[in-house]
């Protein structure tokens, strides 16, 4: 899965400014993202040398950034094989663009990260072209370690790549079950990709970093944080076609990655438990409210967020079908699809006006016909179709 990557598409400085706000600015810090998308990263960072009471915090970030280069921070990093991977670059997966289109989106904004840290053989955009999360408790029963190992299994059999967060418990347990088949897995910490944490997984994070990934969106050498561990479950959640929870009780962790998950438009999966278990508690109320698709098998995972491509018989009637016998939803989604564009479920959902699950809805139903198909993290019109090349 190690491409053969190509060289930087995004200016040095560019680079350096993004490497630099991640070693000064918390995960996940929408004033930050938002300053980014309005003025730029180099801005940004000046304005964070400078002081610019506009963002929050702005003494204490000054203050972090005296003794701060962002320049040095890659080429030390690339000193121990650790890359800094930026939005528009090759490796960068389309799907985390998705959450660049949330900060139109108010209370459900899911912000991007700066950039993210890489430590291991895999390319992410490969990898995560098919991807899963599998998360849930630290504190697992073995039925939940057990479920959690051979869905990951089931799912590195079928091609599919397992991401996860390396802790014990439901994470560990699913990148065992995929490295076990020799699938490929996918590790987001939520410190520096060079920190084993917890210690007691250093060797398994090797074993996935051969042939995998560990990815962070903090520097090399940064410990843990409490609240980085809520940061970093959003990009699980946009990496991944849905998150699968494995045993969750009502404040547990992996409730916030589902909770992302929801906000990208992404399939949610649920493991049923025991009635009697509080670590399926959590598991159950996602059913209970709607938020979650029960699933028992990994024919249901793929039911419900397969590579459709692959996964779905193409309709035989779709090349013959006129576009008038299309649902209205789903005939404005297609409409509004550019020609040999890539496009995400999000970046549509802001085109149409529609809501973001419309638009999930739609898009599956329309590759069931024929009429898109899955490709690169995205959709892409389909051969029946006969798009409008610009729109006004």
């Amino acid at each position: 899965m190690n491409s053969e990557r190509l060289g930087p598409t995004v200016s040095s400085a560019e680079r350096a400014a993004r490497a630099a706000l991640s070693a000064v600015t918390e995960p996940g810090d929408e004033g930050v993202a938002l300053r980014i998308r309005a003025a730029g990263a180099e801005a940004t960072w000046h304005a964070v040398c400078g002081g610019d009471d506009k963002l929050d915090r702005s003494r204490t970030l000054r203050r972090r950034a005296e003794h701060v280069d962002g320049g040095e921070l890659i080429e030390r990093a690339d000193e121990h094989g650790i890359r800094y991977l930026c939005p528009g670059e090759p490796e960068w997966p389309a799907q985390l663009d998705d959450m660049a289109a949330t900060l139109d989106f108010g209370s459900d904004r899911v912000p991007p990260p700066l950039g993210l840290w890489l430590s291991g053989d895999g390319d992410l955009a490969a990898l995560t072209e098919s991807a899963i999360a599998v998360v849930g408790s630290r504190a697992a029963t073995r039925y939940g370690l057990r479920i959690a190992a051979d869905l990951a299994t089931d799912l590195a059999l079928a091609g599919w790549t397992v991401v996860s967060g390396a802790a014990f418990g439901i994470d560990q347990a699913a990148h065992r079950g995929a490295l076990t088949v020799g699938g490929l897995t996918v590790a987001v910490l939520a410190c520096g990709v060079d920190v084993p944490y917890p210690r007691q997984n250093a060797q398994l994070l090797e074993r996935i970093a051969s042939g995998g990934l560990i990815v962070s969106e903090v520097p090399p050498g940064s410990r843990p944080m409490r609240a980085w561990f809520l940061a970093r479950n959003r990009i699980i959640a946009a990496l991944s076609a849905g998150t699968l929870v494995v045993e969750a009780a009502p404040r547990s962790g992996a409730l916030s990655t589902a909770g992302w998950t929801q906000k990208l438009s992404r399939e949610t999966l649920v493991v049923p438990g025991p009635i009697t278990s509080k670590l399926s508690a959590g598991c159950h109320t996602l059913v209970r409210n709607g938020a979650g698709t029960l699933v028992t098998s990994i024919d249901d995972i793929l039911e419900a967020v397969g590579r459709l491509g692959d996964h779905a018989p193409a309709d035989p009637e779709a090349e013959s079908r006129p576009i008038d016998d299309l649902l209205p939803a789903h005939a404005m989604v297609r409409e509004w699809m550019y020609a040999g564009a890539v496009e995400t479920v999000t970046g549509l959902a802001i085109r149409t006006g529609l809501p973001t699950r419309t638009v999930a809805t739609a898009l599956r139903e329309l590759a069931a016909g024929g009429w898109v198909s899955r490709e690169d993290g995205g959709w892409r019109l389909g051969s029946t179709a006969s798009p409008l090349e610009t729109r006004t």
